[in-house]
């Protein structure tokens, strides 16, 4: 049994809904009503049974509300596949394509997003049809998964195999079988369009997609705002990386770009809110600049510019939080938001780490939901796309 998923009310997968149970209440009055001598015990029960529900109820009226799910219908261009991914890629090829994997789940809001804000424009679905046969994976499901090397796996545990920690999570291949692109989370369309644009030009043959970005998009200015800088929340810059690093304490290391409004945005709507101030007050919060020409120590100590440290690191995506354990000089990477997220997902990354729970479920949508669940129990309401 799946205990750990977005709760939903309906279940919607690959077309088939489930029923409810047949109601038996017709059946139960025939034969409780069907004997008089029945009615006084029938009265006792009715009582007790009105007690109960009576009491039920006043549970569920303490227990927080569960909000923000939204079921998405994929369309109906996607592929039907048998899941051998081999296969599927050898397909794509000899149509002049290439394979496109998009791990969901159900009551994903930002799967939803994917769906109805990315492919529903016109330009991006002509895009990905065009160039791309694209196939759903259920992050939960149990259909069988054969990949490209003839690994055997459930949908669950091929996700699990490839650490998806988000969804949608998308994976391109290339014709050969191998990734040309990963993305972990949802991209609001225009980035979107660059990591199309990445994939169907073959740019993944010679350069990674942060350096194909570095031409698209590169801000005007290098420098990021300093009023940012003042935020309470920040222990420094790119010149306290290496004391931080030190530190038994967990680090953050916040990448942004000059001209950011999802940085502004992220500032604004989650990382000034008092809530989200006292988890990070258990963090060392270093603020880079991803294009930046300031020498600073990495993590490990090596020296480079925040351009060269942002590009060793893969980021293409402002902003980008990196979260780093508290575990010595090791500093082990637990997870990074490199897309776009909300209050409720960036504040559970932080708990997650913060409160080292990473070391006893590796799987952060299971930690999620337990997460959410825990919370509800104390009264307050849950809001997953808030």
């Amino acid at each position: 049994m799946i205990l750990f998923q977005y709760p939903s009310p309906l279940r919607i997968t690959r077309g088939v809904t489930s029923a409810l149970p047949a109601d038996a209440t017709t059946q139960l009055r025939k034969k409780v009503f069907g004997t008089a001598a029945l009615l006084p015990a029938l009265s006792l029960f009715i009582i007790a049974v009105c007690s109960s529900l009576s009491a039920s109820a006043t549970e569920t009226q303490e227990r927080g509300s569960y909000e923000g799910a939204i079921e998405t219908v994929y369309p109906d261009w996607f592929k039907t596949s048998f899941l051998e991914l081999e296969e599927d890629v050898a397909e794509a090829r000899e149509a002049g394509k290439r394979l496109m994997l998009v791990f969901h789940q159900d009551g994903c809001p930002y799967c939803n997003a994917f769906v109805e804000r990315n492919l529903a424009q016109k330009d991006i679905e002509q895009k990905v049809r065009e160039n791309f046969d694209a196939i759903e994976i259920n992050l939960w499901g149990d259909l069988e998964v054969t990949n490209i090397e003839g690994g055997q796996y459930t949908e669950k545990t091929f996700a699990e195999q490839l650490k998806v920690q988000f969804t949608p999570t998308v994976l391109f291949y290339n014709e050969e079988g191998e990734f040309a692109l990963r993305i972990n989370g949802y991209y609001p369309p225009e980035k979107f369009r660059h990591a199309l644009d990445f994939v169907i030009g073959k740019h993944d043959k010679s350069e990674s997609f942060n350096e194909y970005l570095s031409r698209q998009q590169a801000p005007a200015t290098e420098s990021i705002d300093n009023d940012l800088s003042s935020r309470p929340y920040i222990t420094g810059n790119g010149d306290k990386l290496a004391s931080a690093a030190k530190e038994d304490k967990p680090i953050i290391l916040l990448f942004e770009q000059a001209d950011c409004s999802n940085c502004q945005q992220l500032d604004n709507k989650v990382l000034k809110l008092e809530q989200t101030n006292e988890l990070l007050s258990a963090f060392n919060v270093i603020r880079l600049n991803m294009w930046g020409k300031q020498i600073v120590s990495g993590v490990s100590g090596e020296q480079m510019t925040e351009r060269e440290l942002a590009k060793s690191l893969g980021v293409s995506y402002a902003p980008t939080l990196i979260f780093y354990a508290s575990d010595g000089e090791k500093k082990t990477e637990v997870i990074r938001s490199e897309s776009w997220f909300k209050r409720f997902h960036t504040q559970s990354m932080m708990d997650y780490v913060a409160s080292d729970a990473w070391q006893q479920e590796s799987n952060f949508q299971r930690y999620i939901s337990a997460r959410a669940e825990a919370i509800r129990e104390k009264g307050h309401d849950v809001n997953i796309f808030d």
